[in-house]
């Protein structure tokens, strides 16, 4: 269902874009669609995964709140994964130095 959902939204979104810029729309117009658009999706696919777990169904009116939230929480996570990889590449980075240092004293020293 998701996955499903997440094929559709992103085969349709170039001619969605297409027809938006046809009709003259802002950017910030078609950003903030796009963004609730994303948000609706989202939504649909955690009430449908509560639904799953939980008796009975999610009020629709809860749909894009659920939605919003879940879309910052992706954010928060890729924000996440990014700081831990930007420390992780300096890691690699000053391992790199080190052993660059010490190949060239090695190097200075055994000749």
């Amino acid at each position: 269902m998701l996955r499903f959902g997440l094929t559709a939204l992103l085969s349709t979104w170039p001619l969605a874009a297409l027809a938006a810029e046809g009709a003259k729309e802002s950017l910030g117009t078609q950003l903030l669609a796009f963004i609730d658009s994303a948000a609706y999706l989202i939504g649909s696919a955690l009430a449908w995964l509560i639904g799953l777990v939980l008796p009975g169904t999610v009020d629709p009116s809860l749909v894009k709140p659920l939605g919003y939230l879940g879309l910052l929480t992706l954010l928060l996570l890729l924000f996440s994964l990014l700081e831990a990889a930007r420390k992780l590449i300096w890691l690699v980075v000053i391992v790199g130095w080190v052993l660059m240092v010490a190949r060239i004293l090695i190097e200075a020293f055994r000749g």
